[in-house]
């Protein structure tokens, strides 16, 4: 009988984990370090199962949680909730859930739980710079960390890091004619490994509304990936990007992430002096409004189509470090 149940997942959401909480720390400790061992120099648990695998599965420990701590939760109708005004943290709760599930099963690839994706991916980027050797036989990163159920990710900020036939074989493996080649996506952790891996992408682990307090996760898909993950034929992967050739950007999409900017017809003028006007004089209020609303700093600057760098600047909570 499975040690990786919906029970499992719900306990899990439970925990609110800021990169390098307290609670971060027994989190890894409860539910990893039994299964990992103890992590690297920088944070990241890593484990490889089988012989010389060529698929690195990832997630990452922290969550976006402002305060730490347990949250009570809300169960219904497969959906799952949190009651605490905050976000739940399905990222990317999610996705080591689905991680302890393959290792379980014994699927064979490196099983990476980074540190400190939400404050700029500082796990994940030192670890590509430490070039472990197992990082030599990597043909596939794939991250268990997009929300929804129809994404296979294509392109991270405008750039492509896995190639329309991985995402496609992806889906067919998987047995999910709902999963498409997605050229949306944002940042995770396998964007750090685009230079050296040839696919480089994330995938739709079923959660909603990541990062406020409407996020939700629909227990029901999850637990159907994990059965589909368990039972894919990884071999049939096709594998075609080049990470050795000059990154490829999609411009549309790059100008989109890079330009938040609208033009004059666009916008109310009146309407907007005003609210800027009412920031300027209350800032703190509207901040704190802001917040009720479940907008954090990193929510607000992906909106904005701003960068890492600039999250770093506003939060202090990092150095700086831009994906563009």
């Amino acid at each position: 009988m499975s040690n990786v149940t919906r029970h499992t997942l719900i306990n899990l959401l439970q925990t609110m984990r800021p990169a390098y909480s307290l609670t971060e720390r027994r989190f890894c400790e409860t539910y990893l370090e039994p299964t990992f061992g103890k992590p690297d120099a920088h944070g990241n648990y890593i484990l490889s199962v089988g012989n010389n695998p060529t698929i690195a599965f990832t997630a990452h420990t922290d969550t976006v949680h402002r305060t730490e701590g347990v949250q009570t939760l809300s169960v219904e109708n497969n959906f799952v909730t949190s009651m605490t005004g905050s976000c739940l943290g399905a990222d990317c709760t999610t996705g080591l859930w689905l991680l302890l599930g393959m290792i379980e099963a014994g699927i064979e690839g490196v099983y990476v739980a980074h540190a400190a994706e939400e404050i700029g991916g500082i796990g994940s980027s030192n670890l590509v710079l430490d070039n472990p050797a197992w990082l030599s036989n990597i043909q596939v990163c794939l991250s268990f960390d997009r929300f929804g159920t129809n994404s296979v990710i294509t392109h991270q900020g405008g750039r492509r890091t896995a190639s329309d036939d991985f995402a496609e074989s992806l889906a067919g493996i998987l047995g999910m004619p709902q999963l498409k080649p997605d050229t949306t996506g944002t940042y995770t952790d396998s964007m750090e490994y685009a230079g050296i891996v040839p696919e480089c992408s994330n995938l739709s682990v079923g959660y909603y509304d990541q990062h406020t307090s409407k996020e939700s996760q629909d227990i029901l898909y999850a637990e159907t990936l994990l059965e589909r993950l368990c039972e894919a034929d990884w071999s049939a992967l096709v594998v075609s990007r080049d990470p050795t050739q000059p990154m490829e950007y999609d411009d549309a999409l790059r100008a989109s992430y890079m330009n938040a900017t609208v033009t004059d017809d666009e916008v109310d003028e009146e309407s907007v002096d005003a609210i800027t006007a009412l920031i300027l004089d209350r800032p703190r209020m509207v901040a704190e409004l802001l917040f009720d609303y479940g907008l954090t700093a990193d929510v607000l600057c992906d909106e904005l189509r701003l960068s890492y760098s600039d999250l770093a600047y506003y939060t202090d909570e990092h150095s700086a470090k831009s994906y563009y």
